[in-house]
């Protein structure tokens, strides 16, 4: 008995490792359907309409988790809706399906300078400039951000607090 569970063991393996593969081989492409409402998405929010884009991405993820055009998709909504905190974790979960997609990169460097946070913004344009073999306009735009970012952190006055007694 012990004989024939080994045997069958041996003989199978080959084929569960075929099929594994197989499937690993089909998840590496997005589901058609995920892609088109992504491009839907992208459709409204060129429209101007980033509320109708959120919810196009959102089904997109909903159909297939790995689109990171969709993550990037709802960040840049986000962003046209003035709301840099949630385009930064939404660009954090685009990066975190693909690390090297610049697009990303620049814009949660975007949204990190719109949030204040210009040393973080630092850290994706070292990034991309790792990337970027060759001239990149992705960095030179976030260098831009984050200088603009930053004169007007330090034009911003401070106004004093004052304390009633």
């Amino acid at each position: 008995m012990r004989l024939l569970f080994l045997l069958s063991a041996v003989l199978l393996a080959p084929l569960a490792m075929q099929s594994a593969t197989a499937a690993t081989a089909r998840d590496d492409q997005l589901k058609p359907v995920s892609v088109q409402m992504a491009s839907a998405g992208q459709a409204a929010l060129t429209a101007g309409k980033p509320q109708e884009a959120i919810d196009s991405f959102e089904a997109a993820l909903a159909v297939d988790p790995r689109n990171v055009a969709a993550y990037s998709g709802i960040a840049r909504a986000y962003e046209a809706l003035g709301l840099p905190g949630k385009a930064v974790k939404y660009y954090r979960e685009a990066l975190a399906l693909n690390p090297s997609d610049i697009a990303a990169l620049e814009g949660q460097g975007r949204a990190l300078v719109a949030r204040g946070a210009t040393a973080r913004a630092q850290i994706n344009l070292a990034r991309i400039k790792a990337l970027c073999k060759t001239d990149c306009s992705a960095a030179a735009r976030l260098e831009g951000n984050i200088a603009k970012g930053t004169q007007t952190a330090s034009a911003t006055p401070v106004k004093p607090t004052t304390t009633q007694n």
